[in-house]
Order: structure tokens, then sequence, then C-alpha cells
């Protein structure tokens, strides 16, 4: 077995919390569950570092948890608050002397080549330094991926129609930017001892679950522990805590899980 270290980077929505302009509870609040950043996730293994989604604070997280390198980065789909980051990858390219293999759906790469198109120009001045990557594509079905040895289960699911992925590493599931599971990939989820799982608000949305949504796929998938992410600044760490059944809590930024993978 082989120790694995999750680190939730940013656990609230395209805007972040607190949200600019917003006077609400939450937005004002002094308790730093209710700070959150862009969201994005990270583990770590045996000196490898794996960044899931550049999102559009991913400087700033990188800054926070002294990240010094980063070897790969696996995108759930294309949606700036996901990608916004991807110009510092830089920063890694600067330090490793490499560039970085980046996993994503094809979608979502001719996305990243679109929205940053300077990075992949031929013409583009190169002073200032540009990302250099390794585009991996991932296919939109179920897949098993292996990324420096690490075994990565590809989890398709919908964000309205846009097919997203979620990924599983050993007993460990992430879920970002969901409103349906498909009946193949909650098969994909069974025995986890950590899911992390989207639930934006209390009121429905067309292309996020909210609250009641998530607590029932939660409950169906039946992890040891989930942990709710891409919260919005309607749902306050404290107050609403104790809406949630055993086993299922509001992630925060910063947010650590400590597990053992097993070898293959």
């Amino acid at each position: 077995m082989t120790p694995i270290t999750w680190t939730l980077l940013g656990t609230g929505t395209s805007q972040g919390v607190p949200t600019i302009g917003c006077s609400c509870e939450t937005c004002t609040s002094t308790d730093p569950h209710d700070s959150r950043l862009r969201p994005s996730i990270m583990f770590q293994s045996g000196g490898l570092t794996v960044v899931i989604d550049t999102s559009s604070d991913f400087r700033q997280q990188m800054l926070t948890h002294r990240v010094s390198n980063v070897d790969a980065v696996l995108y759930t789909h294309h949606h700036f608050d996901h990608i916004g980051g991807f110009d510092d990858i830089r920063s890694y390219n600067f330090i490793s002397g490499n560039s970085m293999r980046v996993y994503g759906m094809q979608q979502t790469l001719d996305e990243i080549r679109t929205t940053f198109r300077y990075a992949f120009d031929e013409s583009t001045p190169k002073g200032g330094g540009l990302p250099q990557v390794e585009l991996l594509p991932l296919p939109d079905e179920s897949a098993m991926v292996d990324v420096f040895g690490i075994p990565v289960q590809t989890i398709p699911v919908f964000h309205g129609e846009l097919p997203v992925l979620g990924f599983r590493v050993g007993d460990f599931a992430y879920i970002t930017d969901t409103n349906n599971i498909p009946e193949a990939s909650f098969e994909l989820l069974e025995n986890l001892e950590v899911l992390v799982l989207d639930a934006l608000r209390f009121k429905p949305h067309p292309t996020h679950f909210s609250l009641d949504e998530s607590i029932a796929a939660a409950t169906r998938i039946g992890a040891k522990q989930t942990y709710f992410t891409h919260i919005a600044h309607s749902i306050m760490h404290s107050r609403d805590s104790k809406l949630l059944p055993a086993g299922q809590a509001f992630g925060y930024d910063g947010l650590r899980v400590d597990l053992q993978l097993e070898n293959t």
C-alpha cells in the first residue's frame, strides 16, 4: 500500500465566495470555511503531484499550499473556472525544464487550444514564456488511465447536456459540475472510502445538483464519507452543516484526506 493525500484546493463556484459586490451572511462571514476559491483538487503520492483542473485561482492555490512541482493535470471539462489558470503551468515548466502532461476529453483540449491560442501559436513571442504541455486525449466513456504509474478511472457524468469527467483513484472519487450521473457510472462508484460531489445550492439548478439532489446521490453511492464541493454563497458552512446526514459534510478549501492506495 502507498500513502496518497488529497487536498481540496477550491470548493466554490465559478464566481468564488465571497462573491463580488455581495454582502450576504456567507460573503461577509469571518469563518474561513466560507471563503471558497474556484473548484479544484490535487492528489500527492510518493513525490508525485497531480492537479484536477487549473482553476481561475490556480496560482493562489499553488502558493497557498507551497506546491513546488506539478507532474500532470487532469481536466474535468473546459468551463473557464476549471481551465482559467492554464497559463500558470509555465511556472512549473520553468522549474522542471519539461513540458507537462495534460489530460482531458478532446473537446476540452480543443477549447484549451482556442482559449489560450497564443500558447500554441508558433508566431507568439516567447520572451515571457508559454505553457509547454503534452495534450493527451481521454475518451468520453469510462476508461482506466495510467498517470505516472497511478491508475485513474474516468467517471462519465453530465453537466446539463455537457459531458464531464469525474475521476476515481483507489477508494477516492471526485465529481464536480454535474446534475446527472448515468447508471453505468454509479457502478464505478461502489465501495468508496471518500466521495467529493457537486452540491451547488438549495434551489434547483439546470446543470448542477441542488443540495437535496446531492444528498440523495451521495446516499445512493454510499461512500463512508462524502464531502460536498462547488458550493455557492447561499450555503453557510456552520449554519447549514446540521442539515446533512451522518457521513456527509461540506468540503472546504484546504481539507486534506489521507488514504492508502493499493499497489498495482
